[in-house]
C-alpha cells in the first residue's frame, strides 16, 4: 500500500479524479498489461467488487480503464493497489483525458442526424401522396391530411435537428460575416415557414420533403467530419503527460519522499532513477548522465549532460541515477510552454474561408431576387406575389450551392480514410491544393532507423549471423521502429529461432526466451540489468543484446530515408512547391540527409520556436505553407502552418495539432491527400457552376410565374441530387485524367 500512498495527496488526486454531479468521482487509467480476454474479465470482476465502485469500462485495444467510484469507500491508493494485485499495474491519467465533452458532442450530432433521417423518410412518404395528386385525383381532405402530417413530422427536423445551423447563423451575424450556416438557416426557415403558411391556409404548395432531406444530407456530412476530428483530437488529451505526475524529492535529512510533481518548488532537490522521466526542469547536480531529449530537441541520439547543465521535464534518463535542482515545474515546464505555444500558433490561423464568402454573396443575391419578384407582382397582380416569390426562393434556394462543399468534402474524407489518411480539418484539406511551400522535420519524419550488417558488433566472438538470429527472434515480437529495423536486416536469412515468454518494457526494450536461454534486447541499462555488468563505453548509444552473463552483441543504428520520402519530395517539386527541412539534430547528420534527398534549403539545431519563426516568415512572404513532423517539438510548427500533417507513429502532441494524420507512417499518403484536395477544388467548382447555371435558367421562368412551386421544389431536389452524385466522382481515375487534360487544374478552377 505504501507504494501508492502518495496518491492520497489532495493536489495529486485532483489532477486525475474528476468530480461528477452525482457526488462520485471518475478516473481514467492506463493499463499496459491487458493481454487477453480472460485477464480483462478477471480485472473487471475484481474492481467491480470493491466498495463504492459504480461502473468499470475497459477499453482493451487502447489499454485504458475508466472507473466511477465513491472515493470515501475506496480511496485512490486502495484502487491502484487492487489493480497491482490483479497483475495489471495502472497509471492514472490526468482527468482531461476523460473525454465526456467530446463524446457528448458526438452523441448529440448523431441524435440530430438520426431524428432528421427518420423524419425525412416519413415526410417523403407523405409527399408521395401529394405528388400523385398532380397527375391523378386524390381526395382534397386526404391531401390536406398528408400536408398536416408533413408539417408535424418536419417540426422536429427544423426545431431540433437543424438547431446547430441556426445557432451558427446567429454567431456569424454577431461576428458580422456571412458563413455557411447563414444561408442554410435562411433556406430552412423561409421554405419551412412558407410551407407552413400554405398548410394553414389550406392551399398552395409545400416543400417539407425538400427541407428535411436537405438538413439530413448536411448533418450527415458534418457528423462524418466531426468523427474524424474527434478521433485525432483524442490523441492530444495528455499534452503534459510526458512529465510524470510523481517525483522523488530529497528531504533536508537526506531521505527520499514521494510527492506530486506539480508541488515541486524552485530549489527542491529531486532524485531521478535510471530509465525514468525527468519530472521538472532544472539543473543537473550529477557529474555525468545520458538523456534522451527527442521530446523537445528532435535529437535522434542520446545526449550527454554534465553537472550544471539543464535537464528538461519529460526527457528520459538513460544512465543514472541523477540529482536535479528544480527550476520550473507543473505548467511552467518547457513541455507545458510548448503546448501553449502550439495553441497560440493555431489561433493565428484565419477562420473565414473564401467558400463561405462565396456562399454569402450567393444567398444575398437570391434574397434580392426574391424581394424584387415579390415587389414586381405586387404592382402587377398582388394575388400572385406570394406564390411567385416562394417559387423564386425555392428554385434559387442556395441548397444545391451550399451543399456542394459539404457533399464533396464528405466524399473526399471517405476516400482518404480508405487510403490511410485521417483528416481532422476540412478547411485545411481544401488549402492543401494551394500549398507552395513545405517544411519537413527530419528525424522520424523523413528518416527511419537503419541497421547495416557491418554495424553489428559481436562481443563474445559469435558470428554476425548468430547474434542477428538471436536478436531478430526477439525483434520480430515488437513493433518499435528500432526493433523493425533490426528484424528487416535479418530478414534475408532463415530464422528458425522463435521467442517465447516475451515481455515488452515500453521505451526500454524486449525480453524473452530464445533457444532455451533468457535474452534482453534494448537500451544498455535494460539489457544489462539481469547480469549487473557495466555498460561498454563504446556501445553507449547502441542497441544491446544480453543474457544473464552480460552483453552478447551491440547493434549500432543509423538513419535512412523513409520508403516514400523521395517519391513525395519529387511529387511536391513537380508541382512547384519549395521544399525546406528544419531539424533539431546535429548539423553533420542533417547535411548528409539533405544531400541524400536533394534538399538544398535546410537548417540544423533548430528549436521549436526557430522552426515556427521560419514558417511564419514564409507565410508573411505570401506562401501557403505545409508542415510535416512527428515529434512533440514539431507541435508549434504543425499548429502554425496553413496545412499540417503528422505520422501516426509520432507523439500524441504532434498528432493533436495536425490537420492530416498519415497512418502506418506512409508519407505517400500526403501525395494522395494533395491529389484528392485538387479534386475537391475541381468538383466543388464544377458543382457550383452547375448550381449557378441552373439558377440563371430557372429563376426568370419562376419570376414570371411560369414555374409552379411544386415543380420548383422538384427542381431544387434534383439540383441537390446532381451535386451529391457529382461529389462521388472524387477519387475516381477518370476525374484525375480530366484534371490532367482539362484546360485548368482544380486549384486554378477555384481561384477563377
Amino acid at each position: 500500500m505504501n507504494r501508492y500512498a502518495a496518491w492520497a495527496h489532495p493536489q495529486l488526486a485532483a489532477q486525475v479524479l474528476r468530480r461528477r454531479r452525482d457526488g462520485c468521482s471518475e478516473i481514467a487509467l492506463s493499463v499496459e498489461s491487458l493481454s487477453d480476454a480472460r485477464q480483462v474479465l478477471q480485472l473487471e470482476q475484481l474492481i467491480r467488487s470493491l466498495p463504492g465502485v459504480k461502473r468499470v469500462a475497459i477499453d482493451r485495444p487502447a489499454r485504458r480503464v475508466r472507473v466511477v467510484l465513491d472515493i470515501s469507500c475506496t480511496p485512490l491508493p486502495t484502487l491502484l493497489a487492487n489493480f497491482a494485485a490483479a497483475g495489471c499495474p495502472a497509471q492514472p491519467l490526468q482527468h482531461d483525458s476523460i473525454d465526456d465533452a467530446r463524446s457528448e458532442e458526438q452523441r448529440d450530432a448523431l441524435k440530430r442526424l438520426l431524428v432528421a433521417g427518420m423524419c425525412a423518410m416519413q415526410v417523403m412518404t407523405y409527399a408521395f401522396v401529394i405528388y400523385i395528386g398532380v397527375v391523378d385525383f386524390v381526395d382534397f381532405s386526404t391531401r390536406n391530411l398528408f400536408r398536416w402530417l408533413g408539417l408535424l413530422t418536419s417540426i422536429p427536423v427544423v426545431f431540433y435537428s437543424a438547431l446547430p445551423f441556426f445557432r451558427g447563423a446567429i454567431r456569424e451575424l454577431g461576428e458580422r460575416r456571412l458563413g455557411i450556416n447563414l444561408p442554410v438557416a435562411l433556406a430552412v426557415a423561409l421554405v419551412f415557414l412558407a410551407s407552413m403558411f400554405n398548410t394553414l391556409r389550406g392551399h398552395g404548395e409545400i416543400y417539407f420533403d425538400s427541407v428535411t432531406m436537405f438538413v439530413t444530407l448536411l448533418l450527415g456530412g458534418r457528423y462524418l467530419e466531426l468523427r474524424s476530428r474527434h478521433r485525432s483530437g483524442a490523441l492530444g488529451d495528455a499534452v503534459i503527460d510526458a512529465a510524470p505526475l510523481l517525483a522523488q524529492r530529497r528531504r533536508a535529512d537526506g531521505e527520499l519522499e514521494t510527492v506530486p510533481a506539480m508541488t515541486l518548488l524552485p530549489g527542491d532537490r529531486v532524485h531521478i532513477a535510471e530509465g525514468t522521466r525527468v519530472p521538472a526542469d532544472g539543473v543537473l547536480q550529477t557529474a555525468d548522465v545520458q538523456v534522451d531529449e527527442a521530446l523537445l530537441s528532435g535529437e535522434s541520439r542520446p545526449v550527454r549532460r554534465q553537472r550544471g547543465e539543464p535537464l528538461i521535464a519529460g526527457s528520459v534518463l538513460i544512465s543514472g541515477p541523477a540529482e536535479l535542482i528544480v527550476e520550473h515545474s507543473g505548467n511552467t515546464t518547457a513541455v507545458a510552454r510548448l503546448g501553449e505555444l502550439a495553441t497560440r500558433a493555431r489561433q493565428t490561423r484565419t477562420q473565414i474561408a473564401a467558400s463561405d464568402r462565396e456562399v454569402g454573396r450567393f444567398v444575398a443575391r437570391v434574397l434580392g431576387l426574391t424581394v424584387l419578384t415579390a415587389l414586381g407582382w405586387l404592382l402587377v397582380n398582388p394575388e400572385r406575389a406570394f406564390e411567385s416569390a416562394v417559387a423564386v426562393l425555392v428554385v434559387a434556394c442556395p441548397c444545391a450551392f451550399a451543399l456542394t462543399r459539404p457533399a464533396t468534402l464528405t466524399r473526399a474524407l471517405g476516400v482518404l480514410a480508405t487510403r490511410g489518411v485521417l483528416v481532422t480539418s476540412g478547411e485545411a484539406l481544401a488549402r492543401l491544393a494551394t500549398v507552395d511551400y513545405a517544411m519537413f522535420d527530419k528525424t522520424g519524419t523523413l528518416t527511419v532507423p537503419q541497421l547495416d550488417r557491418r554495424a553489428v558488433e559481436p562481443l563474445r566472438g559469435d558470428s554476425i549471423a548468430q547474434v542477428l538470429q538471436l536478436a531478430a527472434a526477439l525483434a520480430h515480437e515488437s513493433s518499435h521502429p528500432l526493433a523493425r529495423a533490426l528484424a528487416d536486416t535479418a530478414r534475408q536469412q532463415a530464422l528458425p529461432l522463435q521467442a517465447s515468454s516475451v515481455h515488452v518494457d515500453a521505451g526500454a526494450g524486449i525480453s524473452g526466451e530464445v533457444d532455451g536461454q533468457m535474452l534482453w534486447l534494448g537500451r544498455a541499462d535494460f539489457a544489462l540489468r539481469a547480469s549487473g555488468q557495466a555498460m561498454p563505453s563504446h556501445a553507449s548509444d547502441a542497441l544491446l543484446l544480453a543474457d544473464t552473463n552480460g552483453a552478447i552483441a551491440a547493434f549500432h543504428l543509423d538513419e535512412q530515408p523513409r520508403a516514400e520520402a523521395r517519391r513525395l519530395l519529387h511529387s511536391l517539386r513537380a508541382d512547384g512547391i519549395a521544399i525546406s527541412m528544419a531539424s533539431g539534430d546535429a548539423e553533420t547528420r542533417v547535411a548528409s540527409m539533405a544531400e541524400h534527398l536533394g534538399i538544398t534549403d535546410w537548417q540544423a539545431r533548430q528549436s521549436p520556436i526557430d522552426k515556427l519563426e521560419r514558417l511564419q516568415a514564409a507565410h508573411a512572404a505570401g506562401h501557403t505553407t505545409l508542415a510535416v513532423g512527428d515529434g512533440s517539438n514539431d507541435a508549434p510548427l504543425l499548429a502554425g502552418a496553413d496545412v499540417s500533417a503528422a505520422l501516426s507513429s509520432g507523439t500524441e502532441l504532434a498528432q493533436a495539432h495536425a490537420d492530416l494524420l498519415l497512418m502506418d507512417g506512409r508519407l505517400g499518403g500526403l501525395i494522395d491527400a494533395r491529389s484528392i484536395a485538387c479534386q475537391l477544388h475541381y468538383v466543388t467548382a464544377q458543382s457550383r457552376r452547375w448550381a449557378l447555371a441552373y439558377n440563371l435558367c430557372a429563376v426568370p421562368f419562376a419570376a414570371f410565374g411560369l414555374v409552379p412551386p411544386w415543380l420548383a421544389g422538384i427542381g431544387m431536389s434534383l439540383s441537390s441530387l446532381v451535386v451529391v452524385l457529382n461529389a462521388l466522382r472524387v477519387g475516381k481515375q477518370d476525374l484525375a485524367a480530366d484534371q490532367r487534360t482539362g484546360p485548368t487544374s482544380g486549384a486554378r478552377e477555384v481561384a477563377a
